[in-house]
């Protein structure tokens, strides 16, 4: 068995393609566009990894309740204190630097423009 891929639905494919683009060193691999359908399927991965993102855009959709299910992606960085910073300066919504109970901060979440939680892990 071998993961492919996560599927997030967005609201606005253009906004979102430049959160992931931008915030993290994700690049489209592939579009797929079904008009007659109304919607299209962009898959994002970094280089050298095979586990994909796929952005679903439904044409005209108002956006998705994130339900209380939903927890986050998670992504790792070498340099977490450089990416924090970068994310910051970049105007993301960006927590604090974050530990879990009796660890130093080893992680950080990031907002994408649907509401979806990254977190970004020291490796």
């Amino acid at each position: 068995m071998k993961m492919l891929h996560t599927c997030i639905r967005v609201k606005d494919l253009e906004a979102s393609l430049e959160f992931y683009t931008k915030a993290f060193p994700l690049k489209e691999v592939r579009r797929k566009d079904f008009p007659d359908h109304q919607f299209t399927l962009v898959f994002l991965k970094t280089q050298g990894d095979d586990f994909e993102i796929e952005l679903t855009y439904n044409y005209g959709h108002e956006g998705y309740d994130l339900g209380n299910g939903y927890g986050h992606l998670a992504v790792g960085v070498e340099d977490l204190e450089k990416s924090h910073s970068e994310h910051q300066a970049a105007g993301y919504t960006v927590t604090d630097l974050k530990g879990l109970p009796g660890s130093q901060p080893h992680y950080y979440f990031v907002t994408d423009p649907d509401g979806y939680k990254v977190e970004v892990i020291r490796l």
